[in-house]
């Protein structure tokens, strides 16, 4: 989390009259990202009744365990008279504080182990935009007029279709490897400014798409009564992973209260700043449903056409390729630094640069393995972000209070086993469609949906 500190700093610094609105921006931007776009296929694995109903529950939960998780941190910085802690930091502080002596001993483990999924789920960001990259990059236009203006040139007498439907028929693996060194050079960036610079481009561009996303699916917007209004358990443990990874934005949530002159000013900001936040994503999520039905992707990117609206691509491309290199910056400065400092001094750039391209690689690997963009959200939403989110930030304010009062434990309890379940129930089926893909969609194709008929009455 160095990083994003430092980057909040650098912006915050510049103008702090303007503190709030920055806080504000910041939160949109730590928020909005690749899970936003999957949220209609989420809705698809809900209902969309339950679908819209279950995204604001859980942003509510998510929003309330930030405010949690702010609380502590202010708690535990006045007991142990720093100015500022981080999420490990925070964790390993209350552990300490807890009058159990096994809390207390474990204290480190707790800051490894939060470390360890903030890693894991920057790392799972990096696969994801690997594989939304590579569905994108492999619709765009340009690219097939390239082959086909190849093939002209080269004397072949090859229609415009073929050479779409050789490009069509290129494996999705082969656009990552593509991608890789791309990525691998964009990675080595360590000059601040100009990765602000970039992201602020970034923004604009995946702004501007989000305008042109809305206006299209706006322009038709289907029947709900052809919808399921509810799904079976096991899809909708596709739709829970999905939902905790769109709710991105935990791991930034201290640094820009630490970063805040008026720290009293943050809650604020933080509820307005997640309240766009689940109106937008509960708008995009049920429009986009709505519009494209069943057929929906994994990335609303995806079902736009392909002639006319390739630039929308482009655009939301270009703000994930640069978004790349800020996620991969949470796990480089959290693992690089211990492995610098068993290097020689004439050794540390080859090593940092040798370790960053290692990391590139291995978000590469995961994601040629699974080359499906709603199995890896759904996965690393499921597995990592459920633990950041809903369970360490309950279980941390139990450790804290003193003796907590009774409504706080079944409140923080009941929402660590949501996160647990989340966990569990999530990983499991994910895992299985990794493993046996032909037999989960096959049980996804025969499991029965509550529906509405047109002009029936309800049916199942």
């Amino acid at each position: 989390m160095l990083f994003i500190q430092r980057v909040l700093n650098k912006c915050l610094c510049s103008s702090r009259h303007n503190q709030f609105a920055h806080t504000l921006l910041h939160l949109l931007k730590g928020n909005i990202g690749t899970g936003l776009l999957s949220l209609p296929l989420a809705l698809r694995n809900a209902g969309i009744v339950l679908g819209p109903v279950c995204l604001l529950v859980i942003g509510v939960i998510c929003v309330h365990c930030m405010h949690i998780l702010v609380n502590c941190s202010h708690q535990l910085s006045e007991r142990s008279k720093k100015s500022s802690l981080s999420y490990s930091d925070t964790v390993a502080a209350g552990m300490q504080t807890s009058s159990f002596q096994l809390l207390r001993r474990g204290a480190e483990f707790g800051r490894l182990l939060v470390s360890f999924f903030l890693v894991l789920t920057q790392l799972g960001f990096c696969s994801v935009y690997f594989v939304f990259l590579a569905e994108n990059i492999k619709q765009v236009r340009f690219i097939h007029t390239l082959l086909h203006s190849q093939d002209i040139f080269q004397g072949n007498n090859v229609d415009a279709l073929d050479t779409e439907a050789v490009c069509e028929g290129v494996d999705l693996r082969l656009y990552m490897i593509f991608l890789l060194p791309f990525l691998i050079l964009l990675s080595f960036i360590s000059d601040l400014r100009t990765m602000a610079i970039l992201s602020a481009l970034a923004n604009i561009a995946m702004a501007a798409s989000l305008i042109f996303i809305f206006a299209y699916i706006t322009s038709d917007v289907g029947d709900p009564r052809r919808l399921p209004l509810v799904s079976s358990w096991r899809k909708f443990s596709f739709f829970f992973g999905t939902a905790i990874f769109a709710f991105e934005g935990i791991g930034v949530v201290l640094p820009l209260e630490n970063q805040m002159k008026d720290s009293a000013q943050f809650p604020q900001a933080l509820n307005i700043g997640m309240a766009i936040v689940v109106v937008l994503y509960i708008a995009l999520a049920t429009l986009g449903y709505l519009h494209f039905g069943d057929d929906i992707k994994g990335s609303i990117t995806l079902n736009l056409p392909h002639n006319s609206w390739y630039l929308v691509k482009v655009l939301y491309s270009f703000g994930v390729f640069v978004s790349f290199a800020i996620q991969f910056f949470v796990p480089v400065e959290i693992l690089l630094r211990p492995l610098l400092e068993h290097s020689r001094n004439n050794w540390k750039q080859p090593v940092e640069l040798l370790f960053r391209m290692f990391l590139v690689c291995l978000t590469c690997l995961v994601a040629v393995l699974v080359p499906r963009l709603d199995v890896v959200i759904s996965l690393v939403g499921a597995f990592s972000s459920s633990a950041l989110a809903l369970v360490f930030p309950p279980l941390l304010e139990l450790i804290i209070l003193s003796p907590p009062p009774p409504t706080n434990i079944i409140k923080n309890l009941l929402i660590a086993l949501l996160g647990v379940l989340g966990f569990l129930t999530g990983t499991y089926v994910t895992m299985e469609e990794i493993i046996y893909p032909e037999t989960q969609n096959r049980q996804c194709t025969n499991s029965s949906w509550t529906t509405i008929a047109p002009h029936s009455n309800l049916t199942t």
